[in-house]
């Protein structure tokens, strides 16, 4: 068997002229690039401590795992609340609440998706007004993670209207209840 060709480094090493081709480094990229991405994700915060309670109507929230909804912030602080209506409330009241952080401290906003009972990102979320599915503190906003979902649900519910996360305005969250 023959031993393939090898060339001297400037460091005086010696590589295999086989191993290092010109497309090595495009495969080595391509190879890694799942994983990167992967690790980009955030990440879902675990689930609330069993004696956190929502900030803005005092409710304690781990009961409520089908509509927790969770703010964190730059500095590591969690904020847990008891459905998106009253998370929506504090975003929208951050300076009632915090007195030293505003929104640009905002890192991740989670809320639980309706069908699958798991946490998505609240800002690619999509939300049902007016619908007949009750949340622990009545009417709520239903967070679905996908649009034709979302769709689905309100048909379904005799929701009013889907809203994405910048659709949810103060006068939204103040016409529920």
């Amino acid at each position: 068997m023959k031993r393939p060709e090898t060339a001297r480094t400037q460091h005086g090493r010696r590589r295999s002229r086989q191993a290092f081709g010109p497309w090595a480094r495009v495969w080595l990229v391509l190879a890694a690039l799942p994983m990167a991405l992967a690790l980009a994700q955030p990440v879902p915060p675990p689930p609330p401590a069993a004696d956190a309670r929502c900030p803005v109507c005092g409710m304690q929230v781990a009961p409520h795992k089908a509509w927790l909804a969770t703010i964190i912030f730059t500095t590591g602080k969690r904020v847990d609340f008891d459905g998106p209506k009253d998370m929506f409330r504090y975003y929208f009241d951050l300076a009632k609440f915090e007195k030293k952080l505003g929104p640009k401290d905002i890192r991740e906003i989670w809320v639980t998706d309706y069908y699958t009972a798991k946490p998505v990102d609240a800002r690619t979320a999509w939300f049902v007004a007016g619908s007949d599915v009750l949340g622990p503190m009545g009417h709520e906003l239903v967070p679905v993670a996908g649009k034709q979902e979302s769709v689905s649900f309100r048909t379904d519910h005799h929701g009013l209207e889907v809203l994405s996360f910048a659709g949810v305005t103060r006068s939204v969250v103040e016409a529920i209840e």
